[in-house]
C-alpha cells in the first residue's frame, strides 16, 4: 500500500481535490475508519449548541483530533464548552484561557491560532465574513447550515467556496442528511428512474417551537440580539432558513436543481403571543418553488403548540412516490433495510476520515445554493411576491450593512420603535429588494 500522506503534506499541498458528491459514492467505508498517527488540530467558533456538539462528534471520530481554541461571543458560552469537552474528552482538549477568546471579533484570533480545521457554528448572519476570514487564512473548515441570511451573505461564500477550490481545501456544510445511508441509498434509487419522472415534491418542517431567551438587564441591545438571534431575520434568516432548509436541500438534491422561482405566504399569529417586542420572525410559511423545468416543491414550515407535527420530504413520479428517508411505493416499492447512522456524528467520521486519508472534498456550493433557497422562500412569504431566483440573488437586500465591524457596544440594524417592537415584515408592503 501507498504510504499515506503526513498530516502537514496534506494541508499544505494536497493535490488530491474531490467533489463532496463524489466523497458519498466513493466506497469509503462509513463504520471503519482509518487510523492515523497525524494529528488534526481544530478550532470552535460559536460554542452553543451545535457548535459544542460538532466539537464532541469530532472527538468521537478515530482521528487523532486535538480542541485548540474557542471563540464566542459570550464568555460563558465558551468556558461552558470547555468544561462540557474537558469532561468527556479530557486527553482531546488543549486549550488554556489565553486561546478562549470572546467578543463578535473573537473568530479572528481563534482562525489565526495553529490549526487545521475551524468549526463554525455561530448564527447564520455572522457565518459569510467567518468562513471567508478561515478560506484566507488557508484553513479547512466544517460550518454548520445555514451558511448566510441574506443574498448579499450567500455570495460571499459562494466566492469564498470558488477560493477554497483553488487552495485545495475542505469545506463540510452540516447538512447531515448528504451523509446518512438510508438517504443517500434512496435519492440514488430515485436519481436511477425508480420512480420515473418527478413531477411534484413536498417538505416539510411543522414543530412546536424553539427557545427564547428574556433580556438580561446589563445587555445592551446587540448583546440580547445575539443572545436571542433566533428571533431576529438578520442573524437567523427565520425558521424556513434555520431549520427548514434541512428538507428544502433534500427537495433539491432529489431534483439534481434549484428552483428558478418562488411565491409564497406566511405570518406570525402566535409567535410569542403576537408580541413584536420580543420576536420579528414568522411563525408560519409556505412556499410554492418552481424548477427550471416547470415541476413545483410545496413547502411548509410552521411552529405551533398543539399543532401536526411533520418534518419530512416526500417526491411524486410518474411509476411512484418516495420518502427520501428510506422507502419507495409503487412499480418499485422498496424499503431500506441497512444500518440507520446520525447524521451529525456521520458527517463528522466522513470529515475526519477524509482529513487522515489526505482527501479533499468541498460541499459549499450547495450549502450555499441550498441556503439562498430557503432565503428565496422566506422573501416570497415576507413580501407576497413571485420572485426569480436570478434576480433575488444579484440584488436581495443586505439585512446587516456594515457587519464586519460589530462589536457588542454597536447598534444592531433592527432597533425597536418607541413602541417597543421591532419592525415586523408585512406581505404587500415588504420589499425584497430594497
Amino acid at each position: 500500500m501507498e504510504k499515506q500522506p503526513s498530516r502537514r503534506t496534506f494541508l499544505k499541498s494536497s493535490s488530491t481535490a474531490a467533489a463532496g458528491a463524489a466523497l458519498l459514492t466513493s466506497g469509503i467505508a462509513r463504520t471503519a475508519h482509518a487510523a492515523g498517527d497525524d494529528q488534526i488540530k481544530f478550532v470552535v467558533v460559536g460554542c452553543g449548541g451545535r457548535g459544542t456538539g460538532a466539537a464532541d462528534q469530532i472527538m468521537n471520530t478515530k482521528g487523532n483530533v486535538k480542541l485548540v481554541a474557542v471563540a464566542d461571543a459570550f464568555q460563558q458560552n465558551a468556558e461552558m464548552t470547555i468544561k462540557s469537552m474537558s469532561g468527556r474528552h479530557k486527553d482531546k482538549v488543549d486549550v488554556p484561557q489565553d486561546r478562549m477568546f470572546t467578543g463578535l471579533d473573537a473568530y479572528k484570533k481563534a482562525i489565526d491560532v495553529d490549526c487545521d480545521l475551524v468549526v463554525i457554528a455561530t448564527p447564520p448572519g455572522f457565518k459569510p465574513q467567518q468562513f471567508e476570514y478561515a478560506v484566507n487564512k488557508g484553513k479547512h473548515v466544517f460550518m454548520e447550515k445555514p451558511v448566510a441570511s441574506d443574498a448579499p451573505g450567500v455570495r460571499r461564500v459562494l466566492a469564498a467556496v470558488e477560493e477554497s477550490k483553488k487552495k485545495n481545501l475542505t469545506v463540510a456544510i452540516g447538512l447531515q442528511r448528504r451523509h446518512e445511508p438510508q438517504y443517500t441509498e434512496t435519492i440514488q434509487r430515485i436519481h436511477d428512474g425508480a420512480i420515473g419522472d418527478i413531477v411534484a415534491m413536498r417538505v416539510y418542517w411543522n414543530g412546536g417551537g424553539i427557545w427564547y431567551r428574556n433580556r438580561q438587564p446589563s445587555q445592551s441591545e446587540m448583546a440580547f440580539q445575539t443572545n436571542n438571534w433566533y428571533h431576529f431575520n438578520w442573524l437567523s434568516g427565520d425558521q424556513i432558513c434555520e431549520q427548514h432548509i434541512h428538507n428544502i436541500d433534500v427537495g433539491c438534491w432529489v431534483k439534481g436543481a434549484y428552483p428558478i422561482e418562488c411565491n409564497g405566504m406566511g405570518g406570525r399569529e402566535m409567535r410569542e403571543n403576537g408580541d413584536a417586542t420580543k420576536s420579528q420572525i414568522f411563525d408560519h410559511t409556505f412556499c410554492e418553488f418552481t424548477f427550471p423545468d416547470g415541476t413545483k416543491m410545496f413547502s411548509q414550515g410552521r411552529h405551533l403548540k398543539g399543532g401536526w407535527n411533520q418534518v419530512s420530504e416526500f417526491a411524486h413520479g410518474t411509476k411512484g412516490t418516495a420518502d427520501p428517508s428510506g422507502q419507495i411505493f409503487g412499480e418499485n416499492a422498496w424499503k431500506f433495510s441497512g444500518k440507520s447512522l446520525n447524521g451529525h456524528q456521520q458527517e463528522q467520521h466522513d470529515l475526519i476520515e477524509a482529513m487522515m486519508r489526505g482527501e479533499i472534498y468541498n460541499e459549499g456550493e450547495y450549502g450555499a445554493k441550498s441556503t439562498f433557497a430557503a432565503i428565496l422562500g422566506r422573501e416570497a412569504c415576507y413580501s407576497g411576491k413571485v420572485l426569480k431566483w436570478d434576480d433575488l440573488l444579484a440584488k436581495g437586500k443586505d439585512l446587516a450593512p456594515g457587519i464586519d465591524h460589530y462589536t457588542l457596544d454597536s447598534v444592531p440594524p433592527v432597533t425597536p420603535g418607541e413602541d417597543g417592537k421591532y419592525p415586523v415584515p408585512v406581505p404587500g408592503e415588504y420589499d425584497p429588494f430594497a
